[in-house]
Formats: C-alpha cells, structure tokens, sequence
C-alpha cells in the first residue's frame, strides 16, 4: 500500500498545527510541522549569536543541522526542542529564514524524503503547493488577523510571555505579507486544496470537516 500524503498550509495561526496533530492520532500516521523545521533552524541562529540579516551564515547552519520528528517532538541536533522553538523572539524572526530559497531547498528535500519514507500529515506554507503537489489530501486553513492573533496571545500567555495583543497583530501581519510575498514556493492556496476558515469554529468542528473528506 502506497504511502499517504496529506498537506495542510495555511498563515501563522490558523490553527494548522493543532488540528494536524490531533488527524496524525486519529489515523495513526506521521506528524511533520514543517514550520517547525525552520523554527529550530531559527533558534540555533539565535542560540549561536548569528546575525538573521547574514544569509551565508544561515545556510551553514541549515546545512549542518540534523532535524527529525519522532512521537510528535521535534528532535535538533538529538535534543527536544519543542519549547525551545516556540518563543516570541523566535516566532519575530522565523519568516526571515524561511524566505532564503537555499534553506527552503534543504527543508524540502528533507520534507520530501519524510513523505517518501511513511504516510504523514505535514503542515506549513507550501505543502499543497509546492513540496507535494500531487498530496492525496490538500487543506488550507484561514483565519481572520485579529482571531490568530487573540490565539497566539492566550498561548503565550499560558506560557509566562508578557506579550501585549497589539504588537503580536503587527507581527502576525508582517509574517504574513513576507510569506506571501517571498520570491520562492510562498505562502498559496494550492489549486485544489480544500479551504477551511477556523474564524468561528472550535477544533473539533474543524477536525470533524476535514476527516469528512478523507474518509
């Protein structure tokens, strides 16, 4: 039986990896948050003092950096790094680096291999579109602005963040317009990609649309 694929894009905060993850249990399949690769790549930078505006640099790190995905965690360099990645500071920054086209070719190949390998669920901006047009399953979930921005505001609130509503609107919308207006594989809604607006629906309502389909 051939592998399956399912692609599920969408902006940041629209409720992607949520869902995702919950569809991976239900199905028992491979999780992959591709956000999440370019998120640790984002955070080893940090970590190692790197300038976001140095692009040679970034790549070096992109190209000598191992990511995997086991049990829903995301392994970097061996070490668990699932809240490690989830910081303001990285969320400020991670658009910049997933923009370069270099590390989107090394995310992807590595994406692709994943998808080879074992069935998935795999989230992020370009999947549908880009790294597996031919996906069995194609998903693009939408939210207004301002109703991803109270999500990503009571998340980190939870966490301990002093985060103020007004600035994580701004960087939702910078986020936005650098991902939808990159030069390569940017942030669309694939052709044939089945759309879902998460506005005024609770996770499992959302769950429930999207497993209608691939049943």
């Amino acid at each position: 039986m051939k592998n399956v694929v399912i692609a599920v894009d969408g902006p940041a905060g629209a409720g992607k990896s949520t869902v995702a993850k919950i569809i991976a249990k239900k199905l028992n399949i491979n999780y992959i948050d591709t956000g999440a690769m370019y998120r640790a790549i984002t955070y080893k930078a940090i970590k190692e003092n790197i300038n976001i505006g140095d692009e040679k640099a970034l790549i070096e790190i992109a190209k000598n950096t191992q990511i995997d995905f086991k049990e829903n965690n995301i392994y970097l360099d061996g070490k668990i790094v699932n809240e490690e990645i989830r910081t303001p500071e990285v969320s400020n920054n991670v658009s910049k680096v997933a923009q370069i086209r270099e590390i989107r070719e090394i995310m992807v190949d590595l994406q692709r291999k994943m998808g080879q390998k074992y069935s998935v669920i795999m989230d992020g901006r370009d999947i549908g579109s880009y790294v597996f047009k031919n996906a069995d399953f194609k998903f693009y979930l939408t939210a207004g602005v301002n109703e991803r921005a109270i999500r990503r505001y009571k998340e980190l609130k939870e966490k301990g963040y002093d985060v103020k509503l007004d600035d994580i609107i701004k960087d939702i919308e910078i986020r936005d317009e650098i991902d939808s207006k990159r030069e390569f594989a940017p942030l669309i809604k694939a052709d044939d990609a089945i759309e879902i607006d998460t506005s005024n629906k609770n996770i499992d309502e959302v769950v429930e649309e999207m497993m209608k389909y691939i049943n």
